[in-house]
């Protein structure tokens, strides 16, 4: 199942400074993408994976993301950048209610595969 972890995050006078690293993570990052100049009213995933895992960390704005494992439903909301949802290859999910300007970025256990997607919701 989907679960969120913190981010280790670095403030002072001068403002915030989050670090990211693999030890974090419960993978090697292969890949990192970003989602940006997103509609408020449209869906983003909406699948699954075979084997990749997932991080999604929204560095700006906030967007909800929806999570199904097969047998619990969960909402999570990413509104912060040093909130990190670790999502594993049987979470089908998809992203919505992104506010203005959401930035998200999503690290990657895997390098792209279209053979690795699953489209059909549980």
């Amino acid at each position: 199942m989907a679960y969120l972890i913190d981010i280790k995050t670095i403030t002072d006078e001068r403002g915030s400074l989050t670090i990211v690293e693999d030890r974090q993570l419960p993978f090697q990052i292969k890949r990192s993408f970003y989602l940006h100049d997103l509609k408020p009213n449209k869906q983003r995933g909406k699948h699954r994976h075979k084997k990749t895992i997932q991080a999604m960390i929204c560095l700006q704005g906030s967007c909800k993301v929806y999570n199904h494992d097969g047998q619990k439903e969960e909402f999570f909301t990413l509104d912060s950048p040093s909130k990190c949802l670790i999502l594993e290859p049987k979470d089908w999910h998809y992203m919505q209610d992104f506010a203005p300007n959401t930035v998200l970025n999503v690290l990657s256990s895997d390098y792209f595969d279209k053979d690795d997607y699953i489209y059909e919701a549980y």
